[in-house]
């Protein structure tokens, strides 16, 4: 989430009514409430609401359903959940006990928060697979790989691959991902490896640099959800640790946003669109 951003949905929350309006849609859940339900609980006229909804829609803060004749307002828990990751962004300068700010699950199968210390999630017997893709394969694509194969505990097995695979894998990412699990074996790959029928069948593909969106992708079987997650390449800089560190906590708020979905009850295309979305979120 960029500053302004951020600047506009505090601004959006700074007034009282607009924040009582907030909390009570964050507390309904997905379902969010009618107009008419949110006026009686707040007990405000007609006009004022809707000039106090208004300021939450432009933040991006609330969404709006129509069914039928009754607008239902819904908390957009993405937008939610970004904000309180810029809050805490690099919280304790980053130390390794800080936990970073929970990411609401709205009534899933486990609604309490997520944190990355937890390492709590919705349970399921589904176990999904997501690969994540850049040109070498030499960084990005490989903290994301360890990242989320360390905060699903199990829920999602995480793999990461390269166009055209560098010869090995940067040091700076490899100390970063050695810091989160030493056990995490590194080998740049190339994409190919996840194409063949022996290779195993992707839920999600998800690419994190500019040069891998662009250019023509195997076809993966089984037709998973796609979305680009484009990051600053940390390569660039090789020597430069601020550079990786900011990449690396990028790529945990997002697959923090993206551990909050609740896969199980959305389908593909719904799976793509938050996928999707995340990338603008932060």
């Amino acid at each position: 989430m960029e500053t302004k951003t951020a600047l506009h949905a505090l601004g959006a929350l700074s007034h009282e009514s607009r924040l009582a309006a907030y909390r009570q849609l964050i507390q309904a859940g997905p379902d969010g409430l009618s107009v008419g339900e949110l006026r009686e609980r707040l007990d405000l006229p007609p006009a004022t609401l809707t000039t106090h909804l208004n300021v939450l829609r432009a933040a991006g803060l609330v969404q709006d359903q129509r069914e039928g004749r009754v607008i239902r307002v819904r908390a957009n828990y993405l937008q939610m959940n970004a904000l309180m990751a810029y809050l805490s962004e690099n919280c304790c300068a980053g130390g390794a006990g800080c936990d970073p700010a929970p990411v609401c699950v709205p009534r899933a199968c486990d609604p309490s928060p997520l944190s990355l210390q937890s390492g709590r999630h919705a349970m399921t017997d589904r176990t999904y697979n997501a690969l994540f893709l850049c040109t070498g394969n030499s960084a990005r694509s490989q903290m994301a790989e360890a990242l989320l194969n360390f905060m699903s505990k199990g829920r999602i097995r995480a793999y990461s691959a390269g166009s055209h695979p560098a010869d090995r894998v940067q040091p700076l990412a490899a100390q970063l991902i050695a810091d989160l699990d030493p056990g995490h074996a590194l080998r740049a790959k190339s994409w190919n490896e996840f194409a063949g029928p022996e290779a195993p069948v992707m839920d999600f593909v998800i690419t994190v640099c500019d040069n891998a969106a662009g250019e023509a992708c195997p076809i993966w079987p089984g037709h998973p959800a796609t979305a680009h997650w484009g990051v600053p390449d940390p390569a660039l800089t090789p020597d430069d640790p601020a550079a990786f560190k900011n990449t690396w906590l990028t790529l945990r708020r997002r697959i923090d946003l993206l551990l909050a979905l609740p896969l199980e009850k959305l389908d593909r295309l719904a799976q793509e669109q938050h996928l999707r979305q995340i990338a603008h979120t932060l």
